[in-house]
């Protein structure tokens, strides 16, 4: 404990020994200021992450996201974030002019088949109003209107011919398609549906089975389940093959991997998958993004995707992936520019909000 001299105590001492205890509580107060400044730089930290916005200021190309919107990472909210923007929806309407440049609108509906729906009066009304011969026709006042037509279910019956010879020695039947899979019937164009409501749209089977039950068709989730499964390992699992060789053809190589949880795989509640994700570098004219499901994040699964490559592979600090490099020799790991911004980022958010202004970073 500080020992707490009294003013009696002090005028005993010489002028010396006042000189050192002064300093030596300067150095005191000093080291307790760096270890304040050190607490409030943690308190501001850490209230940052946890009442302060989670997305970064500068999107980096290479991370998912559930949606861009104006330059920010949205999540959840992606419906109130775009109705916030500042986009007025005007009804235009027109008249037939000489053909000026296309705007906006005409340009976004130049791919959609556009229905002509005509309002003419008849000329026994035009001729009650102006009166015989009393009238002449103006250019069409034209406005637009969107409509949208609902999906629907058709039954497609194939009839093949089959036909024999009268003596019975030989048959044959006309051409016709191959099934998706053999024995079911499930039809590309609803797989494809299956899969766009699934993996681009994110909605549940569940929810997808209730859609199909609307437009009257009842399929049930273990359906979609089964066909989906069947049909990646019979023909999506030749194209990833075929993606796996061909991203190796990048000079960069992203790789990140990131926790999952996965319910009922035959393990405890609640334990831990990881999809490892790989992505082309930046200067591909075609980003190739492949990801890969695995139970562990053990090193076995990166050393096997990327056991024939060579290049350069950014990531983050994980081992895994500067140990594979040392035994290949011929990769060469980087460091991810992404990971190395938050730490600044984080330092200056701990600053004052004054010192930020300032700040370099």
């Amino acid at each position: 404990m500080q020992m707490r001299y009294t003013e009696e105590k002090l005028n005993t001492f010489s002028k010396e020994t006042l000189i050192q205890l002064f300093l030596a509580q300067q150095e005191q107060l000093s080291e307790i200021d760096k270890k304040l400044q050190l607490v409030l730089e943690q308190l501001a930290v850490m209230n940052q992450n946890r009442y302060g916005r989670k997305t970064e200021q500068m999107p980096v190309p290479q991370q998912m996201a559930f949606a861009d919107v104006n330059g920010e990472l949205v999540m959840f909210n992606e419906a109130e974030a775009l109705a916030s923007l500042d986009e007025n929806e005007e009804e235009t309407v027109s008249k037939k002019h000489p053909v000026k440049k296309k705007e906006k609108r005409e340009t976004d509906l130049s791919g959609i088949p556009v229905i002509k729906v005509e309002h003419y009066l008849a000329e026994e009304e035009l001729q009650e109003r102006f009166g015989k011969n009393g009238w002449k026709q103006l250019p069409d006042e034209i406005y637009t209107r969107y409509r949208f037509v609902p999906a629907k279910v058709e039954v497609e019956e194939h009839h093949v011919g089959v036909y024999a010879s009268k003596d019975g020695d030989s048959m044959t039947k006309a051409p016709h398609p191959v099934s998706l899979l053999r024995g079911s019937l499930v039809s590309p164009s609803l797989e494809a549906a299956v899969l766009n409501g699934k993996y681009i749209n994110g909605v549940p089977f569940a929810r997808l089975e209730k859609e199909f039950s609307r437009y009257g068709l009842a399929i049930t989730r273990q359906n979609m389940a089964n066909w989906t499964i069947e049909c990646a390992e019979r023909y999506l699992a030749v194209f990833y093959d075929y993606l796996h060789r061909y991203i190796y053809q990048s000079m960069v190589i992203h790789a990140d991997e990131t926790s999952v949880l996965v319910r009922k795989d035959g393990r405890d509640a609640g334990s831990k998958s990881f999809m490892w994700v790989y992505c082309t570098g930046g200067g591909e004219e075609k980003a190739v993004i492949l990801y890969e499901y695995q139970k562990t994040r053990k090193a076995d699964h990166s050393e096997k995707f990327l056991k024939d490559y060579e290049g350069v592979c950014v990531t983050d600090g994980y081992q895994v992936y500067h140990k594979l490099a040392k035994e290949k020799g011929n990769l060469t790991v980087a460091g991810c520019w992404a990971h190395a911004r938050r730490r600044y980022e984080e330092a200056v958010k701990a600053l004052p909000a004054k010192s930020r202004k300032s700040s370099l970073a």
